[in-house]
């Protein structure tokens, strides 16, 4: 069952050095503070899940938090390039990053098979593509048509961070709008932290939302506004000053340096 526990001590509980940590959300409710309580505790050699690695991962890269980047965009809509993300891949500052990299269509399908206890996901959308040289990327003969397809393996992250609007004081968790993959990341890790906009007394019915039961996650943490500078539906909204004035930070070792001399 979910523990209900401060942002800090759910990531000094969840987060080791070494994990495969997946932190997902799509435009909205993207755990930004949780993530910069990763940058601030100096995790190391972690390996990142996201579907497109946005400022956060831009952020933890930059910051040396990074030994490898599983992804599938790399880059953010509104801004372009994420430049930390680039030093690193081109000049190994502040330490070396490997990729992995993926279709979005393989990681939403990756996700799914790590949520359903599958091995794999089958998908069509490799064949042909210079992606398919990748080591979790094998050919697969369909045994009922003889159709090539492309298996790809599951993902099963150490811990999954998300942000989410409601958690009761149960620990179960509300979430709704745009929501992308948190819900298959949460079920497919061995731990996951949740920071939410508020905790209440009980959940109230909505039609479109998602609710993770208290036994699928392991923390929770009462974060409010903590998808800034993302958003979260019915609390907040989208700083897009920020994003807009990270591309003069992130394109600078020395601004971004000071950037987070800040953070801290």
């Amino acid at each position: 069952m979910a523990r209900i526990v401060s942002l800090a001590e759910a990531v000094r509980l969840a987060v080791h050095d070494g994990d495969t940590v997946a932190m997902e959300g799509f435009t909205h409710l993207i755990p930004f503070a949780a993530g910069h309580e990763v940058i601030r505790q100096g995790r190391r050699d972690l390996t990142l899940i996201r579907m497109t690695p946005d400022l956060i991962y831009d952020q933890l890269i930059g910051a040396g938090c990074a030994r490898k980047l599983i992804f599938s965009w790399g880059g953010n809509p509104g801004v372009g390039s994420l430049h930390r993300f680039r030093d690193a891949v081109e000049h190994g500052w502040p330490a070396p990053l490997e990729l992995e990299e993926h279709s979005h269509a393989g990681m939403a399908n990756r996700y799914v098979a790590g949520a359903s206890g599958l091995p794999f996901a089958v998908l069509r959308g490799y064949n042909g593509t210079g992606l398919a040289s990748t080591g979790s990327i094998r050919p697969i003969t369909c045994p009922f048509t003889g159709e090539a397809l492309t298996a790809v393996s599951a993902l099963r992250p150490d811990v999954a961070i998300v942000h989410a609007q409601r958690a009761d004081r149960a620990g179960n968790v509300q979430l709704w709008g745009i929501v992308g993959v948190q819900k298959e990341a949460v079920l497919s890790s061995e731990r996951s932290v949740v920071t939410v906009e508020e905790i209440v007394d009980s959940l109230d019915q909505r039609p479109d939302a998602v609710v993770l039961p208290s036994w699928t996650v392991s923390y929770v943490a009462e974060v409010p506004d903590g998808a800034h500078p993302s958003y979260a539906l019915g609390y907040s909204v989208r700083d897009n000053d920020y994003y807009a004035k990270w591309d003069a930070i992130s394109r600078d070792r020395e601004a971004f340096t000071q950037w987070l001399e800040d953070l801290q």
